[in-house]
């Protein structure tokens, strides 16, 4: 019961914080730059469109999630509605794991809502020009799309441990990004130090310092998948790929433990 008016008090602050608008401006960005990047291309203009709505994509939606958590989190703490959420009778972590499923519910509904406009704009440029190579919009992009996901519950954790750990709540947006940056880039990082060694002086050095956030971050670089649907090829898809998805859905969990018990933890003035 309280869980459910938790859950649902949630979405209602999302829906006050503007969620509906900034929707509506992330489809307009993602409608424009897919089209844009589709008029700049003579020969494969649905391959480029989906590729750069993709990266749209991936960069709109952690913002997004960003934004929520601060008001559905840090904004709590900030303003001291704990003194009223916390009064009634329940742990404090149903509080905690309700609003991380109200920002996941959301972020993952305006992922879905902004794949399919992506996918209907594609198929239209596609119609205007047949294309030697064309982009695959059937199960090769559901998997594109799944594994992009499983990208944003991981740093959707990761903005609910800064929420209850921060200060203030323009550290979540800073810790959420330059988590994002270092664990979607690291991964390609070793991989060119290995393959292309007179990149720096001491490649050996850096693949090994480097190498060694294999051990603490999840590799989010390798959930992106979209080579797949832009080649309709499986073969493109990472041998390791369950365990890509399996190691990171363990990481969020670890960071949602983490968070309960510094939620726990927390002594409130």
């Amino acid at each position: 019961m309280l869980s459910s008016l938790n859950l649902s008090t949630g979405l209602r602050l999302a829906i006050r914080a503007r969620f509906g608008w900034l929707s509506g401006s992330s489809l307009l960005v993602l409608a424009l730059a897919a089209f844009l990047a589709a008029q700049f291309s003579g020969r494969h203009p649905a391959t480029v469109a989906l590729d750069i709505g993709l990266s749209v994509i991936r960069l709109l939606l952690p913002l997004v999630l960003v934004l929520m958590t601060q008001e559905l989190l840090s904004r709590e703490f900030d303003r001291r509605y704990f003194l009223n959420t916390l009064s009634y009778p329940q742990p404090r972590h149903r509080l905690l794991l309700s609003r991380f499923i109200a920002v996941s519910s959301l972020t993952l509904g305006l992922l879905l809502a902004l794949s399919g406009a992506l996918a209907m704009l594609v198929w239209l440029v596609g119609r205007s020009y047949a294309q030697g190579t064309p982009v695959a919009l059937d199960h090769h992009y559901l998997i594109t799309i799944t594994l992009m996901g499983v990208d944003l519950l991981v740093l959707t954790a990761v903005a609910t441990l800064l929420a209850v750990v921060a200060s203030t709540p323009s550290f979540v947006l800073i810790g959420t990004f330059g988590f994002m940056l270092v664990a979607r880039s690291f991964g390609a990082i070793v991989d060119l130090l290995t393959r292309n060694t007179s990149v720096v002086s001491d490649a050996e050095g850096y693949r090994t310092g480097i190498g060694f956030l294999t051990y603490l971050l999840p590799d989010l670089g390798a959930l992106d998948v979209r080579m797949v649907t832009l080649y309709g090829k499986m073969d493109l898809l990472p041998p390791d790929w369950p365990l890509l998805v399996l190691s990171s859905l363990t990481y969020m969990a670890g960071l949602l433990a983490l968070a309960v018990r510094a939620l726990n933890r927390k002594r409130f003035a």
